[in-house]
């Protein structure tokens, strides 16, 4: 290897969640190997509404080395075991997505296979009810170290978390420098970034950039022009208007996903306050309709003004360009239903250490690296285009949706479930069968005949099953106390973290 050639700074444009993620996970990993900077402006403001999670991101913390207890009590967090789907199918109607494993599969025969079955044989449940986490969802209930175990995730101010990362960063060795990027430098013969100028003229050198700039992509697109794959035809919402408000009742234990005539509103309860937001289409409603629509059905007053944010559901046609990796908005984005945005960042992270660069000029590195990606960001595109496409509202919106012509990978999966209740994950793949089935079935997509294998269970030996896997779980729950019972006693934030909240003025 041309050690000449090896890659020593790595320079972060941008900071926000992506960029401190980067920053922390590099710096954590590399130490003294790497000189890491991160170039970010006060002035320039981030989107701050990526406030809900996924479970992955607690095996990333413990990667990191991250205490629990400390940041959630930094970040003035909750627990997220479920998010519940309100309005979807139709106007009334709630179905429950669970973190959690359902039921007991085996090797060639998942767990949903015998409830279908069960059903067919007059037995009557719920899917949800062989599950811990949609369980203590409805009851609102949290713990820790439960018989099964609870897998759940995190919801969090996402300002507060960016100063926690940016705190074990520094700690690390990495330098922030405080400024606004006027000019991206290029080497005239390889087009590779090879610099960033400040506007006080400060200029800052490196061998690989991480674009975390967000939207407007300054060094990926302004720069590079790498192009943007557009999935507006699928995911008809392209703007979102946010607002936080006074907590008015104890945190429940999941993300509230509320369908309404253009889009849906989110519902995440931290310690201090609650995240809202109207996610919708311009197509079909203004933006001061919008925030009109978002401040009347919030049920609490506001302790800041509501914020739009314009998007493109879609991605960069290459995520890693040259010797630029785009991570978070900077490399595209997915609209916020299942709170995918921050675990696409971890996911990019994580792969870029794993197949970072000697020199940075590995072409296959870069070729696996955006493979990967793509077919990443396509897994979570389809399962966000169900939740449209499987609907009977009737709307102008939603009955486009109900109509378009979906992405081939998509309808496989459909035509799979009708035929044959058959759902399926990939290796790679973040939403798992369980997934797929629970909102298959909240969406009202109706499934085929279960797998033979279930048929093979006399009617005893088929309630003996359910009753084995539903018992455990209700006694579970039942010793559970209420999250906001547990937050007290686990990760309480102090004061000084949140201070006092106060309603906002009003004219």
């Amino acid at each position: 290897m041309d050690n000449s050639r090896r890659i020593r700074k790595v320079v972060i444009a941008g900071g926000g969640t992506a960029g401190w993620l980067a920053g922390c996970a590099l710096s954590h990993q590399f130490g003294d190997q790497l000189e890491i900077t991160l170039v970010e402006s006060e002035l320039i403001g981030t989107v701050g509404v990526g406030e809900s999670t996924v479970p992955p991101i607690r095996a990333f913390h413990h990667f990191l080395n991250i205490d629990e207890q400390e940041f959630l009590r930094a970040v003035a967090g909750t627990f997220k075991l479920s998010i519940s789907f309100e309005n979807w199918r139709r106007h009334g109607e709630r179905y429950i997505h669970p973190f959690g494993m359902t039921g007991q599969n085996t090797l060639v025969c998942h767990f949903h296979h015998y409830w279908l079955d069960s059903l067919r044989r007059g037995m009557k449940s719920e899917l949800g009810d062989y599950c811990l986490e949609t369980v203590a969802s409805r009851d609102d209930r949290f713990a820790l170290g439960t018989q099964p175990q609870v897998n759940y995730a995190y919801h969090f101010d996402a300002g507060l978390y960016a100063r926690f990362l940016r705190a074990r960063a520094e700690k690390q060795g990495l330098v922030r420098i405080e400024g606004k990027i006027q000019q991206v430098h290029q080497d005239s013969h390889s087009g590779d970034v090879t610099a960033l100028t400040l506007e006080d003229g400060q200029r800052i050198e490196g061998d690989l950039f991480i674009d975390c700039t967000g939207f407007r992509g300054l060094l990926t697109e302004q720069t590079l022009h790498t192009g943007y794959e557009d999935w507006n035809q699928w995911l008809p919402s392209d703007r979102a208007v946010a607002v936080q408000t006074e907590s008015v009742g104890p945190p429940v234990p999941y993300t509230r996903a509320i369908a309404h005539e253009a889009g849906w509103r989110w519902h995440i309860a931290l310690q201090h306050r609650v995240g809202c937001g109207l996610v919708f289409s311009s197509r079909h409603m203004s933006d001061d309709e919008a925030r009109a629509k978002l401040l009347r059905d919030v049920g609490a007053p506001a302790i800041k003004e509501p914020w739009l944010v314009p998007f493109r559901s879609g991605r960069r046609l290459k995520a890693w360009n040259h010797n630029v990796i785009a991570l978070g908005l900077a490399s595209g984005f997915i609209e916020p239903l299942e709170s995918t945005s921050i675990h696409l960042t971890i996911s990019a992270v994580v792969r870029l250490l794993q197949l970072f660069p000697s020199n940075g000029g590995e072409e296959s590195l870069r070729a696996l690296y955006n493979e990967v990606s793509q077919k990443e960001m396509e897994h979570v595109r389809d399962f966000i285009i169900l939740h449209y496409h499987a609907t009977q509202r009737d709307e102008p919106m939603w009955k486009a949706a109900r109509e378009m012509e979906l992405p081939e990978s998509l309808a496989i999966r459909l035509r799979a479930w009708r035929e044959r209740a058959h759902a399926w994950q990939g290796t790679d793949e973040l939403f798992r069968v369980d997934s797929w089935t629970h909102v298959l079935l909240g969406q009202g997509i109706t499934p085929g005949a279960p797998h033979p294998l279930a048929g093979a269970l006399s009617d005893a030996d088929l309630s003996r099953l359910l009753t084995a896997v539903r018992q455990p779980i209700d006694r579970a729950v039942a010793q559970m106390p209420s999250q906001q019972g547990f937050i007290d006693r686990y990760c309480k934030a102090p004061p000084e973290v949140w201070g006092a909240r106060r309603p906002m003025a009003t004219a």
